[in-house]
């Protein structure tokens, strides 16, 4: 069984060549998959890429012998959802790995942005040492909405409850037994976007959370907030956060992802799109964005750490040997 994996670092590949089996060939590709790498993938039965590599419909055409994705995320939408099941090829993610990761990685934003440590560390490397607008505030008694109370969300409360912060959570599922022994109170978006003091997202990415904060609800928010996102770039309408930077209603922002930020991090891909007008909107947009004082910016980097890469090695390996004997598991519907 051949197994193509994308974007891999040495020493991932060493660390799944350890626990494959004599029967799996594995080709290590370190860069982000491009049209020019199907030739020498074409024949694999199973591959799996990060979430930079796009597996369109056009490009699975081209792998006639594919029969299972097992990426190694918990997002599949650089995935094209709807061929791989005309086609039969399964599709296998890795539903749970980082909670406690990426909300620790949620309040390193919160902290950066709270007490500016951002421009503190700037100004000191510049021989600086002045206070001057350096003011932050306290978390404690502060009110933070988590919308999206899902495994890294109720982390994220944890934590927010150990800095005596108050709480609330916007999800379409509600769980009353944790609101109640973690001390939480639900409401709806709206609600939580007037009332709280810094917003952090944790909702999946689908057609229904596509810009859930956009134009017609960012004028809601308290003014004076903060906005975190840590989960999607897609979740916020980029033309909308920028307009609520300019008019003060969010006093900062802490981005982990951005809408197309493909095109922050590969100049080629706006090039290779270069038509649509939409995409160089929000790509200059964004430039402009990530040039204000009061947003901190991080490469989506919040499931970075060396335990989280490990679980996310360890379950994919695992799909993949449940697969090959005939009981696959963690299946995308």
């Amino acid at each position: 069984m051949k197994i193509a994996f994308l974007e891999l670092q040495p020493w991932e590949e060493k660390y799944l060549r350890g626990r494959a089996d004599r029967t799996q060939e594995i080709i290590a590709l370190p860069g982000v998959l491009e049209d020019k790498h199907l030739a020498r993938i074409a024949d694999a039965e199973i591959v799996s890429p990060f979430i930079y590599s796009k597996l369109t419909g056009e490009r699975l055409a081209k792998l006639p012998k594919l029969k299972m994705v097992a990426t190694r995320s918990t997002g599949f939408d650089h995935i094209d959802m709807t061929e791989c099941a005309r086609r039969g090829i399964t599709v296998c993610n890795v539903p749970f790995y980082g909670e406690n990761t990426v909300a620790e990685h949620t309040f390193a934003l919160i902290l950066a942005l709270s007490r500016k440590v951002h421009e503190a560390f700037v100004r000191v490397r510049a021989g600086n040492f002045s206070l001057e607008g350096l003011r932050g505030f306290d978390l404690k008694d502060k009110t933070i909405g988590v919308v999206g109370a899902g495994r890294i969300g109720l982390h994220v409360i944890r934590i927010a409850r150990g800095f005596g912060m108050k709480v609330l959570a916007s999800d379409v599922k509600r769980d009353n037994f944790w609101a109640e022994v973690l001390g939480f109170e639900y409401a709806e978006l709206n609600d939580l976007l007037g009332r709280s003091d810094i917003i952090t997202l944790h909702a999946p990415y689908n057609r229904h959370t596509h810009h859930l904060i956009n134009r017609d609800n960012i004028h809601k928010i308290k003014r004076g907030a903060i906005l975190i996102n840590t989960a999607r770039g897609g979740l916020v309408n980029t033309d909308a956060l920028l307009k609520a930077l300019d008019d003060g209603i969010l006093a900062g922002a802490g981005l982990d992802v951005l809408e197309g930020e493909e095109t922050i991090y590969e100049e080629s891909a706006l090039l290779g799109d270069a038509t649509n007008p939409e995409k160089l909107r929000t790509a200059i947009q964004n430039h402009v964005i990530l040039k204000k004082p009061n947003v901190v910016f991080t490469p989506h980097n919040a499931f970075n750490s060396q335990e989280a890469l490990e679980r996310i090695l360890d379950t994919t390996a695992e799909n993949i040997r449940a697969f090959a004997g005939g009981a696959a598991k963690n299946v995308v519907r």
